[in-house]
């Protein structure tokens, strides 16, 4: 039997050492680094909207889906929590359940502090209300939106009142969205339903400038002009 002196004898590892040793396999799982950059107490909260979101039907494990009966839950924390004084929203979102954005959108809307939402990539759909709920909204200039009317996917039972319930739900949407941006209720139907700019199908893609001009979101910007804005909105509640 030979010992090899050059390598050192392991004794037992501490239980601090073995939970550090976890945690970074966990980081290295979820974010692909060892170790995240420390995060220093903050009074503005960031929660993102992402891929699809999932409403009353679960969608497959494949899909990247914001669930929203994750999110209310965490709306009503942050509004009850005094150490947060602003939210900022994240989106990049395919849009999804219409019911589901709808109530996201309103619970957003009736928060009482700061808001500001900034949509990265793309805020289509469903994702459109949920972007202008906030007090102040931003889009990076490569970013797009897509406005197009309620469809129902899968089977849809051929009732009239199958069609006037879509009917009713689309009017929900264009109200809201017309209460909480610039853009008219005539503009936006026009944009909803004009044809030729989507293959086989009907409605709008906005770019980033775009979606400025037509009133719908208020500027460009990136995610230092975002929180630079809900930094001035909390600023202003202080004073008030």
């Amino acid at each position: 039997m030979q010992y090899n002196h050059h390598q050192p004898i392991e004794g037992p590892i501490s239980q601090e050492e073995s939970q550090e040793q976890d945690n970074s396999l966990a980081n290295l799982e979820e974010t692909g680094q060892l170790q995240l950059p420390s995060t220093t107490e903050s009074e503005l909260h960031c929660m993102t909207i992402i891929g699809q979101i999932e409403g009353h039907m679960v969608l497959p494990p494949q899909n990247k889906t914001t669930k929203y009966e994750h999110i209310l839950p965490q709306l009503v924390a942050i509004e009850q929590n005094p150490k947060i004084h602003g939210l900022l929203l994240l989106l990049n979102t395919v849009g999804g359940d219409v019911e589901a954005g709808l109530a996201i959108a309103e619970m957003i809307a009736s928060m009482t502090k700061p808001t500001v939402s900034l949509v990265l990539g793309g805020g289509h759909s469903i994702g459109g209300p949920i972007a202008v709920a906030t007090d102040y909204s931003f889009i990076a200039e490569t970013a797009t939106m897509t406005i197009h009317p309620i469809r129902l996917t899968g089977m849809v039972i051929g009732v009239p009142q199958t069609y006037e319930y879509l009917d009713k739900m689309q009017e929900r949407v264009v109200r809201f969205v017309v209460n909480h941006s610039s853009i008219s209720a005539e503009r936006f139907r026009e944009l909803m339903f004009r044809t030729g700019e989507l293959a086989r199908d009907i409605g709008t893609i906005l770019s980033g400038p775009e979606a400025v001009k037509e009133g719908l979101i208020n500027e460009i910007g990136g995610i230092g002009q975002a929180l630079s804005k809900l930094r001035e909105l909390v600023n202003q509640g202080r004073k008030r």
